[in-house]
């Protein structure tokens, strides 16, 4: 067989592949936890062994998960041995995002990827949703729906909210809700106004995160456009928005107006943007104290890598893809990687498929977790815990589970919770 023919093969076998792992939205199962003998340490460098080339395969949510287990912390990292990841809510459809409005109220805010809106309140899940535009939500596809939320830094007085999500079209759509006014538990469907509408060439690699940084402004994840191997070059051009952080002043103008410190405010690139080389960002976070940014960019067929950028940076900094797949070269070209922001932690595909960001710790019922950010991945439900030291960076794997893991949140008082794209919530507490 020659080259050719076999690449062909393989190509179809992958495409296949990713078919038959499409989501199903069968019934979520509740995964069993227990402590187990520790497994080995898990080194703070991902290992050179790659697996075979292949797309990150499409969510599923048709199997039950097995149990969790505690892999105990070294060095300065917190020890999860006596900690538990606890069920707070079921039977929800694919959950994509986890958060809170900070206003006092203790409420959880869940997206679920058809175009939902729910609220866990006093550890129950409210039944009427705060939000409901599946009537406009794309989500016929895997990485298509409901796939962003983040209030307003003065919602208790304003109200607003803004969320990310694929139209019936598959385009991205960045918008503004109102909370209604008779009803703290229910917003305001007919208050959308739009803030920009993205044309996506693809299925999938839509993104979808959004954050509102300490600046006071609105940051939007977004991947690049989709297909594998990023064939229209988004991740470098400044000509598209795909591939990128943007970034919007909500507050300055209808429906936004362009920050003055942005990189391509006049002009050099689209106006929007704030940084750039990203694959598919599935998830971003502000450290609640310190302003760091932690952006999680789901690889090609290698590596997954979480990218950091300290508070104050400046706009215009580019993340590497397509240059780069984590801290290795993608493209085969040459290039300055001195000009590139490289990864603080990634690792290969023998230890998952797909990168789901997560939040940094800001809690105060489990002290010796401050400061660390906890991130997972998807196929494999692993858990790691990332932390700032004052030489570098401290990443270690904390818990092995079998959580299909889709998103992170924080609650008002800095609490950690966990999305199982099966359709379950869980908070991180002492055992």
């Amino acid at each position: 067989m020659t080259t050719r023919r076999l690449f062909a093969v393989l190509l179809v076998f992958t495409n296949l592949l990713a078919a038959c792992l499409s989501p199903d939205g069968g019934a979520p199962a509740a995964p069993r936890q227990e402590l187990v003998a520790p497994p080995p340490a898990v080194s703070t460098v991902a290992p050179a062994t790659q697996s075979p080339t292949r797309e990150e395969p499409a969510p599923t949510a048709d199997e039950p998960a097995p149990a969790a287990t505690a892999v105990p912390a070294a060095q300065s990292l917190p020890n999860p041995e006596n900690t538990v990841w606890r069920e707070i809510a079921g039977g929800l459809d694919r959950p994509t995002e986890i958060t809170s409005p900070r206003d006092g109220s203790g409420r959880v805010f869940v997206l679920e990827q058809v175009g939902r809106i729910h609220i866990i309140q006093n550890g129950q899940l409210i039944p009427t949703p705060y939000l409901d535009i599946s009537n406009i939500v794309g989500s016929n596809a895997s990485e298509r729906g409901l796939l962003g939320l983040a209030f307003h830094p003065q919602y208790a007085e304003n109200g607003f909210f803004f969320v990310n999500y694929t139209d019936r079209d598959g385009n991205t759509r960045i918008a503004r809700f109102s909370v209604s006014g008779s009803d703290p538990n229910q917003a305001d469907p007919a208050s959308r106004l739009e803030l920009i509408r993205i044309q996506q060439p693809y299925g999938n690699h839509n993104g979808g995160a959004l954050a509102f940084g300490p600046d006071g402004y609105l940051y939007a994840g977004l991947g690049d456009g989709g297909s594998a191997g990023d064939p229209l070059d988004a991740g470098q051009s400044l000509n598209t928005l795909l591939g990128k952080i943007l970034r919007f002043d909500v507050d300055g103008g209808q429906p936004y107006a362009i920050p003055a410190d942005n990189p391509f405010a006049a002009g050099g690139g689209e106006a929007e943007i704030w940084a750039y080389g990203l694959r598919n960002p599935w998830k971003i976070a502000f450290d609640r104290a310190s302003g760091d940014l932690y952006i999680a960019d789901v690889g090609q067929n290698q590596w997954e890598e979480v990218n950091f950028t300290p508070a104050g940076s400046p706009g215009g900094l580019n993340y590497g893809w397509r240059l780069m797949e984590a801290s290795y070269d993608y493209s085969g070209t040459f290039y300055d990687t001195s000009a590139l922001v490289l990864p603080v932690a990634e690792y290969t595909r023998n230890d998952g498929c797909s990168v789901s960001g997560g939040q940094v710790y800001r809690g105060q019922s489990l002290p010796g977790w401050q400061g660390v950010y906890l991130y997972g991945d998807f196929c494999s439900g692993n858990i790691w815990g990332l932390l700032k030291t004052g030489d570098g960076f401290e990443n270690r794997l904390l818990f092995r589970t079998g959580f299909r893991i889709s998103t992170f949140g924080l609650d008002d008082d800095g609490e950690i919770y966990l999305g199982d794209y099966s359709g379950a919530i869980y908070r991180l507490e002492a055992e």
